[in-house]
């Protein structure tokens, strides 16, 4: 049985649409702050490693909780250059990848999850107004599309248990105009849009403005302990704290422990020219929702403040060894179904031209949702593992992370979710045997009605992830 993505598309329309396409995150063009390399050895009272969201919420939420406190932050390239940079922008409330993963794993927290979920959120509006800070954010709620038969009840049921509305095909497209559509799920609280790299910047500005030196370039080689604090190594510097935090996402963690706990899986993403209005006319969207397909590889796609669509995800790929490298980010195959299914999706904009191309790894963990972990006798916090949702939920992340350093009971230090650690990834050649064979089995239930294979159950079973 073939999926509606499976249509034909001419390839010559495909080449064209990608022709004009560039390299990089459609995000990350405009202009940033440059900061200077760390080149001596510095004290503080918290050092942070990544400057990413994660990193920078953390040395942002350091300050305001203790003002005058010395936070530095070290990045190996620059503020926000990896997924903070290259994501779709969507802020979701979920801090468990969604509803039925966390009723899987902590269904006797679930509410208090969801309720802090949706209070991160809130709390991330009021920060992003309390400081001024430019991000283009969007409270538009989101949209599940239903584009197989199958994905229909699928929809009907979530809309049931989360409280929010189901829509018929013509109620769906009432809201976005495509005729793969066959129904949707309407959830109008629960996510906002906002625009990565203008999050980083401001994040970093806000930082600077309390007196967090951010330094780039600067990649932390290794970190060491003793009974005063930590020394995080750089290539030319040292930063010497009481407590450290590892914001590294996917990247490799100065923690040899940690170095399994998640792997690295390159996500695709292409961005339009801006629309024309004849163009938006043909679709809609005058709500500005952002939306995704309930596939098991699914789709995701926003428009963003001047008109483009920005259109993600279904390829989400492992290469042997986790290994992150450049050449991955440029993969020709995933880029052309990208475009193919984007035709499919909307034949009506045959014309429109793809503007940006650029992959971004996604800290993928086995439970499919931050872990969080303290080290070195609890001078050392880390949290990783957002697979691919950590818009918002690396906030909450910061905050959890800041109570467990400082020693403060929290009702975020309390939650099972917190306290339990995720099951690790085995080492190769397992690994990639493992992720192969689990990427198959999704594809093969999109194709087939949705039915999970014997592999997928067991792993359910095993609460190993892998539901989306």
């Amino acid at each position: 049985m073939e999926t509606t993505f499976d249509a034909s598309v001419d390839p010559a329309l495909v080449a064209r649409a990608l022709a004009p396409a560039q390299e990089g995150s459609v995000w990350l063009d405009m202009p940033s702050q440059r900061h200077p390399r760390l080149t001596s050895h510095v004290r503080a009272d918290l050092v942070v490693v990544g400057g990413g969201y994660l990193g920078l919420w953390t040395a942002l939420k350091a300050v305001e909780r203790e003002p005058g406190t010395k936070v530095v932050v070290v990045e190996a390239h620059r503020l926000g250059w990896a997924a903070s940079g290259r994501n779709g922008g969507f802020c979701d409330a979920s801090l468990t990848h969604g509803r039925a993963n966390g009723e899987a794993r902590w269904p006797a927290e679930l509410d208090e999850l969801e309720r802090l979920g949706i209070g991160n959120l809130d709390g991330m509006g009021a920060d992003i107004e309390r400081l001024g800070l430019d991000v283009e954010w969007e409270r538009t709620g989101s949209l599940t599309v239903a584009t197989e038969p199958h994905q229909v009840d699928w929809l009907r049921t979530e809309a049931i248990e989360d409280r929010g509305v189901f829509l018929s095909a013509e109620q769906t497209r009432a809201e976005l105009d495509s005729p793969t559509f066959l129904g949707g799920y309407l959830d109008r609280t629960g996510t906002a849009l906002v625009h990565p790299g203008r999050l980083v910047h401001e994040l970093a500005r806000a930082c600077a403005d309390r007196g967090v030196e951010l330094f780039e370039r600067t990649k932390a080689i290794s970190i060491d302990s003793d009974d005063d604090g930590v020394t995080v190594h750089t290539g030319g510097g040292s930063v010497r704290a009481p407590r450290a935090m590892l914001a590294t996402n996917a990247f490799p963690s100065l923690l040899k422990r940690d170095r399994l706990s998640t792997v690295p899986v390159y996500d695709y993403v292409l961005a339009t020219e801006p629309l024309t209005a004849e163009q938006k006319a043909a679709i809609g969207w005058g709500n500005r929702r952002g939306i995704s397909d309930a596939a098991n590889q699914f789709h995701y796609y926003r428009l963003t403040a001047d008109d483009r669509i920005v259109w993600g995800g279904y390829d989400a790929v492992y290469f042997y060894g986790g290994r992150i490298r450049p050449h991955h980010e440029r993969r020709q195959a995933s880029f052309d179904r990208l475009a193919a299914h984007f035709l499919t999706t909307f034949p009506q904009l045959e014309d429109v031209r793809f503007a940006y191309r650029w992959a971004g790894v996604i800290d993928t963990s086995t439970r499919f949702c931050a872990q969080y972990g303290l080290a070195r006798g609890g001078k050392v916090a880390y949290a990783n593992g957002f697979t691919g949702l950590g818009v918002a939920a690396t906030r909450f992340a910061a905050d959890v992370c800041l109570d467990r350093l400082t020693g403060v009971e929290s009702e975020r230090t309390q939650l099972q979710m917190v306290r339990q650690p995720s099951i690790p990834f085995p080492p190769e050649p397992f690994a990639s045997a493992g992720i192969q064979a689990t990427r198959w089995s999704l594809d093969r239930a999109d194709h087939n009605g949705g039915r999970r294979n014997a592999l997928l159950q067991t792993l359910d079973a095993l609460g190993l992830g892998f539901d989306s």
